[in-house]
């Protein structure tokens, strides 16, 4: 049953989810964990159907594959991006089964058309689902090399016309800081920055590609931790979670 008081202070009425594959693993060096899995569907499906949320999804495949591993393992960097995005596949079919297996009606669709698996990305057809309360799913990057799912996440973002793009980290990062606090002791969280400090401090919160376009197609990023206990009704209904970047 929809909470409809939350729906009305819910800040956001249709967001893009940035995934990492690497949530995906949860405590494990690779591979897909189950009740991490599952406890991320959670807070997408509190999100659908208690706060009203149109729901998109971009994924990652750091948990399978990442392509620059592969180049620096001697692979052409073209064709090892290739199996990142299939990786990337992988994690977007086992998060529709999950969220499918909760009731939650589900579309992946991918940058490589791959029929028997996945709807073909249309951009009209996306946003036609959003409408019609089905989560989106995103797989297979942009389709092309070298470019990165954050890359994808914010040209997905702009073209569905969301109204923030919301990067879930996982483990102790909850935001954005001056350094990366899991080797600087000193390093201090910051609550919102603009794209261009982002960009002047080499912060690596997102690729500079995918901050650029952000930053001049006016989509605000908030990066916040995913695994945080109610972080993302949290922030949906307006807590200030994270770092805002705008």
């Amino acid at each position: 049953m929809n909470d409809t008081n939350a729906q009305s202070e819910t800040r956001y009425k249709r967001i893009l989810l940035k995934l990492s594959g690497e949530a995906f693993a949860g405590g494990k060096p690779f591979g897909l964990d189950g009740p991490t899995l599952s406890r991320i569907a959670d807070d997408i499906v509190d999100a659908r159907n208690n706060l009203g949320v149109e729901v998109a999804v971009v994924v990652g495949g750091g948990n399978i594959w990442r392509g620059i591993s592969g180049a620096e393992g001697g692979l052409d960097r073209a064709q090892a991006d290739y199996m990142g995005m299939l990786a990337t596949v992988m994690n977007a079919l086992a998060l529709q089964d999950v969220l499918e297996q909760k009731g939650i009606p589900t579309r992946l669709q991918s940058a490589i058309a791959m029929p028997q698996v996945a709807e073909e990305y249309i951009r009209r057809k996306a946003i036609r689902h959003l409408e019609k309360d089905r989560v989106v799913i995103f797989a297979a990057g942009t389709g092309n090399p070298f470019f990165t799912t954050d890359t994808t996440a914010a040209l997905r973002a702009v073209e569905i016309e969301a109204e923030v793009l919301l990067k879930g980290t996982h483990g102790s990062v909850d935001g954005i800081y001056t350094a990366d606090p899991k080797v600087d002791p000193d390093a201090t969280k910051i609550s919102k920055l603009s794209y261009l400090d982002v960009l002047n401090r080499d912060l690596r919160v997102m690729d500079s590609t995918a901050i650029t376009h952000c930053m001049e197609n006016n989509m605000p990023i908030v990066v916040f931790n995913l695994m945080g206990d109610g972080n993302l009704r949290s922030l949906l209904c307006g807590e200030s979670i994270g770092t805002l970047v705008e």
